[in-house]
């Protein structure tokens, strides 16, 4: 019995290897292989058309651009091995191009138990005559061949502030390898909102490019938001590539020898169509958020005495441009007494563009007894995947005061005193003659034994002393060259910070004045001039003093906003953050210098 049950078991194993080999030989595979895909005019071209099975009707492409020399040439290659049949059936042309350009091999077509099959198309590129046709492929040609360098866009037609990623992938065939590559030309990004995502570490995966295997590496992740509308181009990204590329001869081994050579690759341009936001349906107080946002306003209490305080907070959260636009405002009550709010965000940029918060924080003070609405606050925005507005509306805060002065006794006394003059009472509505007078000359007064006197003869024995201290202080400070100049140097600093804070609002004095003071800071605490200034000696000026890694960026970032403002618009509320980012550095910098 067991015996029969293991011969059912192999006897169902064999026929269901024969089924899967039967399977794989009814699969029909046709083919269109090239020599290469780049020659010269006096170069010779070889097409292979391959299949598996053998058919009828050949039908080869017209070969447009190219003379046919050789062909067709038919071979047939049938092999067994381990019992399994395996067949190949070519049809090779040899052409010789007519003309330079760049021409497409169109598919050829072939029957097969009676189905028509089509290979793919190919394009061949034809350049100048070269001095050796004959010659194997140089190095150059070799790394032009398999190596390339892509921009993948996300969307080419965005909406004004419509995220859109650019991931920068080099693809290496397997048959090269990449020792090394730096960049030669970096985009600019003009006319967009940019954010930079650092590749922490490369590592290569595989993929394909044009059909083919290759492995790919992504060398740069960036964000961008269109700030204008209609076509705007984004810069190609150029690098120089070491590479090693096989050559014809071999080692001791049989293994191929590589030889190395540099190619400079680049990414290419590419152009968005930028579309506007839709007029139909756009809200009054829309005020330039797109994306997809949450809206809120809450308080940290709703009842209290008058002369305490609470919070505040207007609230926009979701993803899309939340650094490019403004948060609405509250209008409260005369009664309520409103201070200046306090900014606060926390964003995180992915490839998606920006996800997170923004908020203003108000700190609101009550005068007076009573209750008081904080009215409903609308919030705007444009979805571009449904391609409408939204509005959001908040609901009304009713806020509570206890205990505290009454509005309307405040405005009564006030009206009262405009008329009548209060008088105090003293308790004593009369007053007694005194019987006994302390009475003084008038004007007769004597400088000896006077608080006078005594002040100008203990003069001498304060003074001096406070002389001598002071006169070696002001020798010190005179000597010390240093201290002096870095004392004048942080009150430029403080003078041109003030400059940038009155200037908010107006792009170009704002950004030359914050520049200025950034600058005028670096002078003082690193102590060089302002002529070796870059933002590589920064960087490294910066790393030697152990600055953290976080504030040493944040201060090359506004470094970079002051010289992208030359070029790029830039919102009321991106000038607000670099100040305030400006003050935050600085201050922390102090603490590490």
């Amino acid at each position: 019995m067991v015996f029969t049950l293991k011969k059912y078991i192999t006897l169902l194993t064999l026929m269901f290897l024969a089924f899967v080999v039967k399977a794989q030989e009814d699969e029909v595979s046709f083919e269109m292989a090239v020599s290469k895909e780049k020659l010269g005019l006096n170069e010779r071209l070889r097409v292979d058309f391959t299949m598996n099975r053998d058919g009828d009707n050949f039908n080869p492409p017209d070969f447009e651009g190219f003379r046919v020399v050789m062909g067709p040439a038919q071979s047939i290659r049938n092999s067994w091995v381990n019992g399994v049949r395996s067949y190949s059936k070519s049809y090779s042309y040899t052409l010789m191009p007519t003309e330079k350009g760049t021409f497409t091999i169109g598919q050829a077509s072939i029957i097969v138990d009676g189905k028509a099959y089509k290979s793919l198309t190919k394009k061949i590129e034809v350049s100048a005559a070269v001095e050796d046709p004959n010659a194997p492929p140089s190095a150059e040609s070799i790394a032009d061949d398999n190596l390339h360098l892509v921009a993948e866009v996300s969307k080419s037609n965005p909406y004004l502030n419509e995220a859109v990623s650019v991931v920068y992938k080099l693809y290496v065939s397997n048959s090269i390898r990449v020792t090394n590559f730096r960049p030669i030309d970096s985009p600019k990004y003009n006319n967009f909102w940019s954010q930079d995502m650092p590749v922490q570490q490369y590592s290569a995966q595989q993929g394909t490019y044009e059909g083919k295997p290759y492995q790919y590496v992504i060398l740069k992740r960036i964000v961008l938001y269109p700030q204008k509308t209609g076509k705007l181009d984004i810069e190609p990204l150029s690098l120089d590539v070491s590479v090693e590329v096989p050559t014809s001869r071999r080692d001791f081994f049989g293994r191929p020898l590589y030889t190395a050579t540099n190619k400079t690759v680049s990414a290419g341009g590419r152009t968005l169509n930028v579309k506007e936001l839709p007029l139909e349906g756009k809200p009054e107080n829309f005020s330039g958020a797109v994306g997809k946002f949450d809206f809120s306003v809450t308080t940290s209490k709703k009842s209290l005495n008058a002369s305490e305080s609470l919070q505040a907070s207007v609230k926009v959260s979701g993803s899309g441009n939340l650094k490019l636009f403004q948060l609405p405002e509250p209008n409260l009550p005369s009664a309520l007494e409103v201070y200046e709010p306090e900014f606060d965000e926390s964003i995180k940029t992915t490839i998606a563009g920006m996800q997170g918060s923004v908020k203003n924080n108000y700190t609101i003070v009550p005068s007076y007894k009573g209750k008081y609405p904080i009215p409903s606050i609308n919030f705007s925005y444009f979805d571009p995947k449904t391609e409408k507005y939204i509005s959001l509306a908040s609901e009304q805060i009713l806020i509570n005061v206890i205990e505290g002065p009454s509005n309307g006794s405040a405005s009564n006394n006030t009206a009262n005193a405009t008329n009548k003059q209060e008088v105090a009472s003293t308790g004593n509505q009369f007053q007694f003659i005194k019987l006994k007078t302390e009475l003084k000359p008038v004007g007769n007064s004597y400088f000896f034994g006077s608080t006078a006197y005594l002040l100008w003869l203990l003069a001498p024995l304060i003074f001096i002393p406070l002389a001598i201290l002071f006169g070696k202080k002001r020798e010190a400070i005179r000597g010390d060259v240093q201290g002096n100049k870095i004392k004048k140097a942080n009150k430029l600093s403080r003078k041109y910070l003030s400059a940038a804070k009155k200037t908010l609002g107006n792009k170009e004095a704002f950004y030359v004045a914050l520049e200025k003071a950034l600058h005028n800071y670096l002078k003082a605490k690193l102590k060089i001039e302002t002529s070796e200034f870059s933002k590589d000696k920064i960087a490294q000026l910066l790393t030697e003093k152990q600055v953290s890694q976080a504030t040493s960026d944040g201060f090359i970032a506004l470094l970079k906003n002051c010289e992208m403002a030359r070029y790029s618009p830039f919102s009321n509320v991106q000038m607000q953050q670099d100040y305030n980012a400006a003050s935050e550095v600085i201050s922390t910098m102090d603490k590490q210098l």
